[in-house]
């Protein structure tokens, strides 16, 4: 059954990254969606290890690029070698073809270089010296942000926030969990330690069923009520996209079978929209991302249809 895989993986992730289920839900359901994940928090609160725990126990292949100041766009794609033997230019590939890809640090390269992930997460292909080159299956770029008053970081621009189905924050332990991360083994060791609890062919056997899960007629107008909300209000200098709609209702299709449901309920809908909506709009009177409380408040002014 897949909610007993998914309910198997979740069970050993939680040993791994301590007091976050949520959070793992979170990012399970963007995968299931096929979106891409956007993790923002300070350094040191495992963003690094949740992406290495999806990939070691999804039993993916997994890369990861460090995003400096000084990262070229052919560090991440690759670059083509001259072969002295056949006088010929030979395409390298770069960490990009992998199945997941952690961009750490990602507001801190420059744009040009943030620029170069856009087709590889939209189109997930990549084209270099006129070719266009197949992106491994399943494809799943995760990034992480440090905060934007931090030193050194560039603002990510919004077409890239718009590659990212869904952002989310780890925020600090709960004491419990913090006191068992402190008396623990490294993570690190651990996760190593750990086997696989699916394959790539389980994943995307469970990608083929989350776009099977059942959205009503009502729930679609639902969805598309919050997304002429957003455009229509004045506290929002621009609008959701039909994009974004169209990873609303994936979302939470995928949240749903994380759920163990085959149906989607408003509650869904209600409970993926701040983390989908948060990193595409802005504030009109001062260009931030809205709050929690201000996608709140939008949420309960649109009634359900």
């Amino acid at each position: 059954m897949p909610t007993s895989r998914i309910q198997r993986f979740l069970a050993v992730a939680s040993e791994i990254i301590l007091g976050k289920e949520h959070e793992l839900r979170l990012a399970l359901s963007c995968l299931l969606a096929q979106g891409h994940l956007l993790i923002e928090d300070v350094p040191g609160t495992g963003k690094t290890t949740l992406a290495h725990t999806l990939a070691r126990l999804l039993g993916l292949q997994f890369q990861r690029v460090q995003f400096t100041s000084d990262l070229l766009p052919a560090d991440i794609l690759g670059v083509s070698v001259f072969e002295r033997e056949s006088s010929t230019f030979c395409f390298r590939p770069g960490p990009v073809f992998a199945q997941v890809v952690l961009a750490d640090e990602i507001n801190r390269a420059t744009p040009k270089t943030q620029s170069a992930l856009l087709e590889a997460m939209e189109e997930r292909q990549v084209t270099a010296d006129g070719q266009t080159l197949p992106l491994p299956e399943p494809f799943f770029v995760i990034a992480t942000q440090n905060p934007s008053y931090q030193v050194g970081t560039f603002s990510l621009p919004e077409s890239q926030l718009d590659r990212f189905l869904l952002r989310i924050r780890l925020g600090y332990p709960d004491q419990a969990a913090e006191r068992t991360l402190l008396q623990g083994q490294d993570r690190r060791v651990l996760l190593e330690e750990t086997p696989p609890v699916m394959s790539a062919e389980d994943l995307l056997e469970l990608q083929r069923v989350t776009k099977q899960i059942i959205v009503s007629e009502r729930l679609v107008e639902y969805a598309q009520t919050l997304l002429t909300t957003t455009r229509q209000s004045a506290e929002f200098s621009v609008g959701l996209s039909p994009r974004a709609g169209l990873g609303l209702l994936a979302a939470s299709r995928a949240w749903a079978l994380v759920e163990g449901r085959d149906h989607v309920l408003p509650e869904d809908v209600q409970h993926i929209f701040p983390h989908l909506a948060g990193h595409r709009l802005r504030l009109a009177h001062d260009g931030r991302m809205p709050s929690q409380d201000d996608l709140a408040r939008l949420l309960r002014g649109v009634a359900l249809i």
